[in-house]
């Protein structure tokens, strides 16, 4: 029981596929314990199953944007492992192509709240537990959006340059607790969520249109988002903190 405590535990927002799915999965074949949050309870317990399901992992529906439910999340998932090593803030929303003048304040408002607010209630509950241990690894998920904008995007644009620059910013104020800080900009992925990027969510164009925009030629994969997260949980990034860490074929330069 006390190796069992020992083991490390992670925490994965937006777990119910895609990145998140991934992430977990990759974790877990690192020997992490790994809880699972999402609003999608039905997608997260498909991932726990993935991982192998009891005595590997928790599910935990909360929406990441309401606070009382993030703080719910954390506690439960500390009361069950009394730790937390990695913290992986990945949930978000995609915005459909959408001129400024046409969005809706209340468009604006939700995918902010889920992109950003989420990413710091993540943070915010995250960061007591992994004082205790005086260490600890977060990595938000941004996107080469953030880098290289997209007309119509500007909502979703505008939301994972502000994780970049929360990114930094609390970096810089971990450092001396041990904790590292670091995102990721990943390139276009063939994920559940790419559709909710399209004018037309059954155009093979509309696709073709994000491959193109890759200089390798292809969608980036989840499992290289996933290699990209175990790298910056791991010792061999005590190093680094506050970086950015483009993982998108090319599609930043």
């Amino acid at each position: 029981m006390q190796a069992e405590q020992a083991r490390p535990v992670a925490v994965v927002t937006g777990a119910a596929s895609g990145f998140g799915r991934a992430i977990a999965q990759r974790l877990a074949r690192e020997g992490y314990w790994v809880g699972l949050i999402d609003i999608n309870q039905a997608g997260a317990t498909e991932t726990w199953q993935s991982l192998g399901g009891e005595g590997h992992g928790a599910v935990v529906r909360a929406d990441v944007s309401d606070e009382a439910q993030m703080q719910a999340a954390f506690r439960t998932i500390a009361d069950q492992r009394g730790r937390l090593d990695v913290l992986v803030n990945n949930a978000a929303l995609p915005q459909r192509p959408t001129r400024v003048e046409s969005l809706s304040a209340a468009e604006w408002d939700r995918l902010m709240a889920v992109n950003v607010r989420g990413v710091f209630l993540g943070m915010k509950f995250a960061v007591p537990l992994m004082k205790q241990q005086r260490r600890g690894s977060i990595i938000n998920i941004s996107s080469v959006a953030a880098l290289r904008p997209r007309p119509g995007l500007n909502a979703y644009c505008a939301s994972k340059a502000a994780v970049i620059g929360l990114t930094k910013a609390v970096a810089l104020e971990l450092a001396s607790d041990g904790i590292r800080v670091n995102c990721i900009a990943p390139g276009p992925a063939d994920t559940p969520m790419l559709p909710g990027f399209m004018a037309d969510p059954e155009s093979e164009t509309g696709r073709q249109v994000f491959v193109e925009s890759v200089p390798l030629g292809r969608f980036i994969r989840p499992e290289e988002i996933a290699a990209a997260v175990a790298y910056l949980a791991s010792g061999d990034a005590a190093a680094v903190t506050g970086a950015v860490l483009n993982v998108d074929g090319g599609r930043h330069v």
